[in-house]
């Protein structure tokens, strides 16, 4: 299936339910997919040919929500753009996906004016909304530089998507994913899951991120879809109830934040079947706690990138014993393996491992991406024995749980979000008083995990922590900066000189 074909689906149930809501301002199926129309024959009137990319900047929003499907109704790949990323991450990745059309609402004009310049490939640049600057259409004369003419192509060698990525490196990777993957997923969601009437998602989480792809099976029920502008956590509860909203998907961050907040307990939450939460560790103690307080409807995914959210799935009822109780051991799992992939754990040799052993956690299956946007070495590498290798480190119980116990590359997943060690290192060094330094992942009840920093200085100098995360955040954003950071007098190293982040986890978390 195209991505259209999800909206098309919907609106082949009923043309006049809601689709998209935002605002208390609601579309219709036939609405959106009316405009998605004019956009792809607006795409097609700029040069947009099948197998072209186009970028989508832009916080939750229907109209650039429905961007994307008129970029799959052009026959093109959807580049969907994170703007909390930098100006320099950002160009890097459009410059790798070689993007020949930017859409973009007007408060990230800034950004695209630093970046259109170095993009020799990017044609056309549109604005949604506010005033364009020079050089960028308008919104409406976009649209209809495209009225008069119908078009509805189909996609390219099955290419659907292009998601930006970091790689072991800190450089940015572009993730291949095709229909038949978004198909895989779609399909996988909609079986693992309770999915009982016409479905109300609520995204909250940014829809570039893993609240975008979960529209599809939701739209495929002919579903509504409930779009926040900005993550509002009395806001949220309030539309849960006026919205009656029966999905919705946060990562353990926001999940702690609906939890503290004074709302929660007269708020109707009765009309939930599904609360996703996933993206990064989360709590047990928490989620025990979300149990009593949100209702039995907390449900884990664990997915990445390259095998989109639904490696494994812990539904609703899984979260408990046969007599009710809670599942306390099984709440630290991160499910069992969905359906229509298989998952097993692998040793350094290539050898599948037995139940109980740790090892890294690979996968089969058409949920796996096609492979890294022309980078054949990565794919390579992600993909040796046959499988796909996630990085993740765990092992499967007797029962075929799976039990996530490290990260293979050093990546720390905080709010929801993937930071690399590396990337973070490399900005912290570039600071005249740092001789070398060591980023890691702790433990945090809020985050998930922290980013964490321990820096050696270079001799004689003196600098104070404050002033190393407002260096790093000046350079790779708040999300990437070290929450904590430690001036230590030397860094432990192996024999070779290698620095032992292990001993420094050990060290800090006593």
């Amino acid at each position: 299936m195209r991505l259209a074909d999800y909206l098309d689906k919907g609106a082949s149930v009923d043309p006049a339910a809601p689709c998209l809501t935002t605002d208390g301002a609601t579309a219709s199926y036939a609405e959106v997919q009316a405009l998605s129309r004019r956009v792809a024959a607006a795409l097609a009137a700029v040069g947009v040919r099948p197998g072209d990319t186009v970028a989508i900047l832009s916080a939750n929003d229907p109209v650039a929500f429905t961007c994307v499907f008129g970029t799959s109704r052009a026959g093109a790949v959807w580049c969907p753009v994170n703007p909390r990323n930098e100006a320099a991450e950002n160009r890097e990745l459009l410059e790798l996906f070689g993007c020949t059309v930017l859409v973009h609402q007007a408060s990230f004009a800034p950004l695209v004016e630093q970046v259109r310049g170095d993009l020799p490939l990017l044609r056309t640049v549109v604005c949604l909304d506010g005033e364009p600057a020079d050089g960028t259409l308008g919104w409406e004369e976009f649209l209809v530089g495209g009225d008069g003419s119908e078009v509805d192509r189909a996609a390219v060698d099955d290419v659907a998507m292009i998601v930006g990525t970091g790689g072991t490196t800190g450089r940015p990777k572009g993730v291949v994913l095709t229909g038949t993957n978004l198909e895989t997923m779609s399909a996988t969601t909609l079986m693992s899951y309770p999915f009982e009437g016409r479905p109300v998602y609520l995204a909250l989480a940014p829809l570039t991120h893993a609240a975008g792809v979960l529209c599809f099976p939701v739209m495929a029920r002919a579903g509504e879809v409930v779009v926040m502008r900005s993550p509002d956590v009395g806001r949220f509860l309030a539309l849960v109830e006026e919205r009656r909203v029966t999905h919705t998907f946060l990562p353990p961050t926001l999940v702690y934040m609906v939890l503290d907040h004074p709302a929660l307990p007269t708020t109707d939450t009765s009309s939930l079947q599904c609360f996703w939460y996933g993206a990064a560790p989360m709590s047990t103690t928490r989620l025990a706690e979300a149990l009593g307080s949100i209702g039995p409807v907390m449900a884990q995914l664990f997915g990445q990138t390259e095998a989109p959210m639904m490696i494994s799935a812990l539904p609703p009822a899984e979260h408990f014993e046969a007599d009710g109780s809670v599942a306390t051991r099984r709440l630290a799992s991160a499910g069992r393996p969905t359906p229509l992939v298989i998952v097993e754990v692998m040793g350094e040799d290539g050898e599948v491992l037995p139940r109980g052993a740790t090892g890294e956690i690979v996968v089969r299956g058409s949920l796996v991406m096609r492979g890294y946007h022309r980078d054949p070495e990565a794919t390579a590498a992600a993909s040796a024995h046959g499988w796909h290798h996630t990085g993740d480190i765990g092992y499967l119980d007797d029962e075929g749980y799976l039990f996530i116990v490290d990260r293979a590359k050093d990546m720390v997943i905080t709010g929801g979000f993937n930071v690399y060690s590396t990337e973070v290192e490399q900005a912290l060094m570039q600071h005249e008083a740092v001789a070398d330094c060591a980023v890691v992942g702790l433990p945090d009840e809020k985050w998930g995990e922290r980013v964490t920093a321990v820096v050696q200085l270079r001799p004689g100098a003196v600098v104070e922590p404050a002033e190393l995360q407002a260096f790093a955040r000046a350079r790779i954003g708040p999300v990437k900066t070290p929450k904590q950071v430690e001036v230590w007098p030397d860094l432990p190293r192996s024999k070779v000189g290698k620095v032992l982040k292990t001993e420094i986890k050990q060290t800090l978390t006593g």
